[in-house]
């Protein structure tokens, strides 16, 4: 099973959760939700989907599913798992000062940091309100409380995440431990709450729920690692985004952060003169290439992805789930190793 595969098998139910949440108001502040979800563009005309890929909430409901529950009992949990994630990427936008995701322009760039600002504090309360409807679902509400309380403490930990990214980026010192420290709030964190969510939602086996969350956990830092690999030597044409973005925009990713602390002293004074500029022009771009490559930048995050993937297999193989998901799993697990997108 790959992400593809395991967002389409859930793809129409979550459509119809998602867009339950949004609804149909005609104030301009639910159309730019729309807009961001892939679901209109700027005019408001309906267009062919260009959302994101669904895989936090598809292994939500996957993680309900693999414990032997009803996966449709567990839909508001997804919805809010994709919601939260989208309200924090609205943010991260204005944040970042991102013109474009998924190649087409950002909501801040459209409408206004203002208004952007809004739209993604009002996608983050629609999370919760997307959580709540677990009562509909007979969810006791000793684990409606249990799940409100994660998805908020997750929320709290991709904020600690994302402070740390943003400070980091006029930083020279940052270490790996650091690194790790970061994305362990701003990625990994989502990825184990949304299995944990699945899982506590199916069974209240607590083991079998914090191996499957140490499994998502693993599976979350090895996939950002492999966005850090990408985010330099991506194909534009399949990220959609340039791969001199990250660097022009001084992102301390794992194989910068490898780099620096592997330089000689010509290798970092010259990484230095490039990273203590107040801006890095795009003809520095390749000088910073040609130094990760000659350090085995990318060979060593690709070897960083495949331990935390067999990590994450080590934590799937305690977890007590029957063996068509973990089959399914660890497949999705390999996948990461590599991915292109």
């Amino acid at each position: 099973m790959n992400p593809k595969d395991l967002s389409s098998r859930y793809q129409p139910d979550l459509d119809t959760e998602l867009r339950s949440m949004i609804g149909d108001s005609s104030l301009p502040l639910y159309h730019m939700m729309r807009y961001h979800l892939g679901w209109v563009d700027a005019s408001g005309q309906a267009r062919p989907a260009k959302g994101g890929k669904l895989l936090r909430p598809s292994l939500c409901l996957y993680s309900c599913e693999s414990v032997k529950g009803d996966w449709r009992v567990a839909l508001p949990a997804a919805a809010a798992v994709e919601l939260l994630h989208n309200f924090t990427l609205i943010h991260d936008d204005i944040e970042d000062g991102d013109h474009e995701r998924r190649g087409i322009p950002t909501v801040w760039h459209i409408w206004g940091q203002p208004q952007a600002i809004n739209a993604g504090d009002a996608m983050h309360i629609l999370a919760r309100l997307a959580l709540l409807k677990l009562e509909e679902k007979r969810v006791s509400a000793e684990k409606v409380i249990r799940a409100a309380r994660l998805l908020d403490e997750t929320c709290l930990r991709l904020c600690e995440g994302q402070y740390l990214d943003i400070s980091y980026e006029e930083r020279l010192d940052i270490g790996i431990d650091e690194y790790l420290e970061m994305i362990s709030g701003k990625t990994a964190a989502l990825f184990e709450c949304s299995l944990k969510l699945g899982a506590m939602l199916g069974t209240d086996d607590e083991e079998t729920i914090e191996h499957l969350g140490q499994f998502a956990r693993n599976l979350g830092l090895a996939f950002q690692v492999q966005d850090d690999v990408l985010g330099i030597w991506g194909k534009t044409s399949v990220t959609g985004k340039s791969s001199a973005t990250d660097i022009m925009k001084k992102k301390k990713t794992l194989p910068i952060v490898y780099g620096m602390e592997k330089a000689d002293a010509d290798q970092r004074a010259s990484l230095l003169r490039i990273y203590g500029q107040e801006l890095i022009a795009e003809r520095d771009v390749p000088d910073v290439l040609n130094i990760l490559d000659g350090l085995n930048a990318r060979q060593y995050a690709g070897d960083v992805v495949r331990q935390y993937c067999e990590k994450a297999m080590e934590k799937l193989d305690q977890a007590r789930i029957f063996s068509g998901a973990k089959n399914d799993l660890t497949l999705l697990t390999e996948s990461m190793i590599g991915r292109e997108y």
